[in-house]
C-alpha cells in the first residue's frame, strides 16, 4: 500500500521535478517564535537575510514542528515520526544514551541512500552512545553516524546543560586524555563550585534551575570536570557552526548534498557574540536573533561562493515555539518592549496551544518555488517523504510512519494541499497533546499529577479538552467545546486512535 501511495504522490508532484537531486539545507533555529522575524511582523528589529528567503521562497502561515520542546521535535523531524510513539524521547539529559537508534531509517539514512552525502553540524541533543550513555573520553556511539550522517560536529546536549565541549565525528575535539572528562548528575566534590555555591561570581544569573557547574561565568543543569583543553566559549557557537558548514560545503564532490545546520540561538544560556551585543533594544534573546539571521546571510554567501544557489532547496523552520524567561535572568522579559515573540498565538515553547508548534517555516529554491506565501498545513516532520518524493526514494515499511508527502506544497505549486491531520505534543512526560484538523483546533491537556499519583498510588488525572476554530480564533481564546459537542467528541475520539 506504501508503495502504490509513493507511486501516485510521485505524479502529483510533476514530471518535471521527479528524480531531481538539489542540494539541501535545512536550517533549525531554536526556539524562534512565529513573531521573531521581521517577515512575520517583527518591527522592532530587522531580519534581512531570513526576509530575503521568504521575499524569493514560499512563506507559510501554517507551518509547523511536531513538539512544543526540542528533543521530541527533532527526533520526529529526522525519523519522520511522532515522538509519543517512542518511550525515551523527552527532554534529553546531558548523559542520555542515544534516543535514535542505529538501523532506525531517518531523513539522513534516506537521502545517502538516494547518492546524497550528508552532514549535521550544530546543537544535537538526541543522546550519544549505547545503553550506559556517553564515553565522554572515548567513542562515542552510536550517534549521527550510525544513523545516516556521513559527517558531524555537534554541541552534544543543549548548552544550558553540560558539558560545554564540541563533539566532531566520534570524539570530544581537542580533549586532552591527561585531564579526562567527567559529566554526573550528583556534585563530584563537597567543594565543587556551583551556581548557588558561587552565585556572586557568575556573569550571568540564573532564575531556575541552571544553578549547577559553572563554565564561562554562567552555570548550568548537571555537573561536569577535566576537559578544560576542549571547553569553548559561549559566544563562539555561532561562528563555529558557520565555519564548519562552510568547510563542509565547500568540499569538492560530485554527490548533491544534505546539511542539516542546527542552530542553537536562541535557545538559554542567550550569550551571542560581541559584535551581536547590543544589536537590539530587547537585550541578549532578540541580539541572538540578529545572530542567527547573519548565519543564515552567511550560508547563502557559501551557497553562493560554491556555485549551489541555484541547485540548492533551503527549509528554514525553527524547533519549537518562543519562550523568554527559560532559567537565566536575561532581560528577556524585562526588555521585551512591544515585541511579540508568539505573533498572533497563544501559548509557546512547552506547550501544545499554536503558539508552542506554529513556527516560521519558509522554502526557498531559485528557479523552483515561485514568490508567496501559502496557508497549507506543513510540518517539519514531513520533510522527509516529501524529500523521498522529489528524489524518488520510496520510503522504507519499518520508519516515517508520520512523515505526509506534500512536495507541492512545499515547492509551492498551484492548488497543491498540505496535511489535513495534525499532532502537536508537550514534551512528552505528562500527555498533553494538540490536534489540528482542518480549522478545527482540540487541545487535550493534562495536569501534572502530584507525586502519590506518579507513584501509582491514586487514580492517573483524567485530561481536559478544549475545542477552538482556527479560523475564526486563532489566538485560541474562546473554548467552544460545549457548543459543538459532535465535533469535540469525533475529535478526542480521532485523537486517540492516533495515540493507541
Amino acid at each position: 500500500m506504501r508503495l502504490v501511495c509513493f507511486v501516485v504522490a510521485l505524479f502529483s508532484t510533476g514530471l518535471a521535478l521527479a528524480g531531481e537531486r538539489p542540494n539541501v539545507v535545512v536550517i533549525m533555529a531554536d526556539d524562534l517564535g512565529y513573531g521573531d522575524v521581521s517577515c512575520y511582523g517583527a518591527t522592532e528589529y530587522s531580519t534581512p537575510n531570513i526576509d530575503r528567503l521568504a521575499e524569493e521562497g514560499m512563506r507559510f502561515t501554517s507551518g509547523y514542528c511536531s513538539a512544543s520542546t526540542c528533543t521530541p521535535s527533532r527526533f520526529s523531524f529526522l525519523t519522520g515520526t511522532y515522538a509519543f510513539r517512542q518511550k525515551g524521547t523527552g527532554i534529553a539529559s546531558p548523559n542520555n544514551p542515544a534516543i535514535i537508534k542505529p538501523g532506525t531509517p531517518t531523513i539522513a539514512s534516506l537521502l545517502k541512500g538516494a547518492g546524497y552525502r550528508t552532514a549535521v553540524i550544530g546543537k544535537w541533543h538526541l543522546g550519544l552512545g549505547g545503553s550506559d550513555g556517553p564515553d565522554w573520553n572515548g567513542d562515542l556511539k552510536p550517534g549521527p553516524l550510525e544513523i545516516g550522517f556521513d559527517h558531524c560536529f555537534l554541541l552534544p546536549t543543549t548548552n544550558d546543560r553540560v558539558p560545554q565541549v564540541y563533539v566532531e565525528g566520534h570524539r570530544v575535539l581537542n580533549l586532552d586524555p591527561e585531564d579526562p572528562l567527567w559529566v554526573g548528575r550528583k556534585k563530584p566534590s563537597p567543594d565543587h563550585p556551583t551556581g548557588i555555591t558561587h552565585r556572586d561570581t557568575l556573569r550571568l544569573d540564573w532564575h531556575h534551575g541552571h544553578n549547577q557547574t559553572i563554565h564561562n561565568g554562567i552555570s548550568r543543569i548537571g555537573y561536569y570536570t577535566g576537559g578544560h583543553a576542549a571547553r569553548f566559549r559561549d559566544e563562539d557557537l555561532a561562528d563555529r557552526w558557520v565555519e564548519e558548514s562552510d568547510q563542509w560545503i565547500q568540499q569538492e564532490s560530485d554527490k548533491p548534498f544534505f546539511l542539516f545546520f542546527a542552530s542553537h540561538d536562541l535557545h538559554v544560556p542567550r550569550m551571542p557574540h560581541e559584535r551581536f551585543q547590543g544589536a537590539t533594544k530587547q537585550g541578549f534573546r532578540s541580539d541572538s536573533i540578529i545572530q542567527l539571521d547573519w548565519c543564515v546571510g552567511q550560508l547563502l554567501e557559501t551557497l553562493d561562493e560554491a556555485g549551489h544557489a541555484d541547485d540548492t532547496l533551503i527549509i528554514f523552520c525553527s524547533d519549537n515555539g518562543p519562550v523568554l524567561n527559560d532559567g537565566y535572568e536575561d532581560g528577556a522579559v524585562e526588555l521585551l518592549g512591544d515585541h511579540d515573540p508568539n505573533g498572533p498565538f497563544n501559548g509557546g515553547k512547552y506547550s501544545v496551544y499554536e503558539g508552542g508548534t506554529r513556527t516560521p517555516f519558509i522554502t526557498h529554491w531559485p528557479g523552483r518555488i515561485e514568490p508567496g506565501v501559502s496557508d497549507e498545513i506543513v510540518c517539519t516532520i514531513d520533510i522527509a517523504a516529501s524529500l523521498a518524493a522529489l528524489t524518488e526514494t520510496p520510503l522504507p515499511d519499518d520508519g516515517f510512519h508520520d512523515s505526509a508527502q506534500v512536495l507541492p506544497a512545499l515547492l509551492g505549486e498551484a492548488g497543491a494541499s498540505g496535511r489535513e491531520l495534525l499532532v502537536e505534543q508537550d514534551n512528552g512526560r505528562w500527555g498533553s497533546f494538540g490536534f489540528r484538523k482542518g480549522d478545527w483546533k482540540l487541545v487535550r491537556k493534562m495536569s501534572r499529577p502530584s507525586k502519590r499519583k506518579r507513584q501509582g498510588n491514586d487514580n492517573p488525572p483524567k485530561p481536559r479538552y478544549e475545542l477552538f476554530n482556527l479560523a475564526d480564533d486563532r489566538g485560541e481564546e474562546n473554548d467552544i467545546a460545549k457548543q459543538n459537542p459532535n465535533v469535540t467528541k469525533s475529535m478526542i475520539q480521532e485523537l486517540d486512535r492516533i495515540i493507541e
